[in-house]
């Protein structure tokens, strides 16, 4: 392949890519989201299944992925592993935070949900799914990730697991944490 052929290759995969992900970004009210792309990230704090806490407002200065999840959903469940080798073992010794925060769920249910997914990622507690009512209707459904750039802003929003989708989303992520 020439060097004008491939330029062109790489440009139509690039558009694509940029389409894929301003379709899937347009449809956030339909896909129950109160956020959206551009906007700042609702703050939260919430403790961690392994004791610690987690506060939003620390974070600023990192890229955050976060991933709202249940133990009684298939779909994250599957989504899950997806997460933990292509882009948390990829991304956490750098400047990233990813954190899955569990809706609803009492904390013993947490620690053997991370435990059976064999995820090493955090997983935060939601009483009420109240982080979650930040982001989405209440009675909207997970999986969903949202990504929040170094200012605290949305750049990226997803739900359920498609893998076209995930893909766009793990490109925005490495964008965004390899810059500077």
């Amino acid at each position: 392949m020439n060097v004008k052929t491939l330029a062109f290759a790489l440009i139509l995969l690039a558009q694509g890519v940029f389409s894929l992900s301003i379709n899937a970004q347009t449809e956030d009210e339909s896909r129950g989201y109160l956020v959206k792309v551009g906007d700042k990230a609702p703050i939260f704090e919430t403790m961690l299944h392994n004791g610690n806490f987690f506060k939003l407002s620390d974070q600023v200065g990192k890229v955050v992925m976060i991933q709202f999840t249940a133990s009684w959903c298939g779909v994250c469940r599957k989504e899950m592993p997806f997460i933990e080798s292509e882009i948390w073992q990829v991304l956490k010794n750098k400047d990233f935070v990813l954190v899955g925060i569990d809706r609803d769920e009492p904390f013993e249910k947490v620690k053997e949900f991370a435990q059976q997914t064999q995820i090493t990622y955090p997983l935060g507690m939601d009483p009420g799914a109240e982080v979650f009512a930040k982001y989405a209707q209440k009675e909207a459904g997970v999986t969903r990730n949202v990504i929040i750039d170094r200012q605290g802003k949305i750049i990226y929003l997803t739900r359920l697991f498609n893998r076209e989708e995930f893909d766009a989303m793990k490109k925005v992520i490495f964008a965004e944490v390899n810059k500077n």
